[in-house]
């Protein structure tokens, strides 16, 4: 057996194993099992809506507005007659719609932001953090309120509003490591042989600080969820009859002592995503948080 051989083997070897500690971490974690069953859960109920949903969503019959709960409608009707378990189901839809491309539009422009500032230093870095510095400044539902007025409400406005909330903090979590990252060994010796930008700050950067963005993608993906309800709430969201769990919250606040399952229940939603991905993210954390790894 040659020597390249065995250094493959070796190399594949300490990969499965360094893959088994990260798997034993995380799974030591009780709470971020939890919360990946949680996300998990949530996720295919949201896949799988047309088929848990007992009733159309959309449909109306006002003769049973606000009825109790009942065998064909366990969580009883809204004011409009409509299901309320199988109108808190298809919520979950945008829930997560919203949450995830947020976080992977947000995610991306400012993680190139993040990057591009640190390794080119100078006037450039001192414009593209003190803009983050600026939005950073505001409270993200008054970020996100400003957009929306701006463009107006909607779910894809909603999606891009979100993302400019988000995009400030993946800036400011990739511009410290790049700042380290740039006077390494492997990136000066990459720059001293005319590397391109764009190679390498997406090749020898960008890779060493992943751990750290996954988590705050996890962490961030709860927060667009509830901004995204509390959008909703103010009626800034997605436009009725398309159901959302902000929405029918907010509909349900005008019959909270007659009919309190109509605000509560997707109240409960909101509360157990929100949870079960933050409780993801802190799993997450102490698997690829190389200072908790150390």
């Amino acid at each position: 057996m040659t020597t390249a051989t065995l250094d493959a083997n070796a190399q594949a070897l300490q990969t499965i194993s360094q893959r088994e500690r990260m798997w034993r971490t995380f799974t030591q974690n009780k709470a971020a099992v939890v919360g990946l069953i949680l996300v998990i859960i949530v996720a295919l109920i949201a896949l799988f809506a047309p088929v848990l949903a007992p009733h159309d969503p959309l449909r109306q019959d006002t003769f049973n507005r606000l009825a109790p709960p009942s065998s064909d409608y366990p969580l009883g009707q809204d004011d409009y007659g409509r299901d309320i378990l199988s109108r808190t189901i298809y919520a979950a839809r945008i829930s997560l719609m919203v949450g995830i491309l947020s976080v992977l539009a947000g995610g991306t422009i400012g993680t190139v932001i993040g990057i591009f500032a640190g390794y080119r230093g100078g006037a450039t870095e001192t414009f593209l953090m003190r803009v983050v510095d600026v939005l950073l400044a505001f409270p993200d539902l008054i970020t996100g309120l400003l957009v929306l007025a701006v463009l107006g409400g909607g779910l894809f406005k909603m999606i891009i509003a979100i993302a400019i909330v988000i995009s400030p903090r993946f800036a400011r979590i990739a511009h410290g490591p790049t700042l380290a990252l740039r006077e390494r060994d492997h990136v000066l010796a990459a720059r001293s042989i005319g590397v391109k930008e764009g190679r390498m700050l997406f090749r020898h950067i960008l890779p060493n600080m992943l751990g750290e963005l996954l988590v705050m993608a996890s962490l961030w993906t709860a927060s667009a969820i509830r901004i995204e309800a509390n959008l909703s709430f103010i009626g800034l969201g997605v436009s009725p009859p398309t159901p959302t769990w902000g929405q029918m919250i907010r509909d349900g606040t005008v019959h909270l002592t007659t009919t309190p399952w109509f605000s509560i229940v997707p109240g409960i939603a909101v509360f157990v995503t929100v949870l079960a991905f933050n409780l993801l993210g802190d799993g997450l954390r102490d698997v690829l948080d190389p200072k908790l790894q150390n």
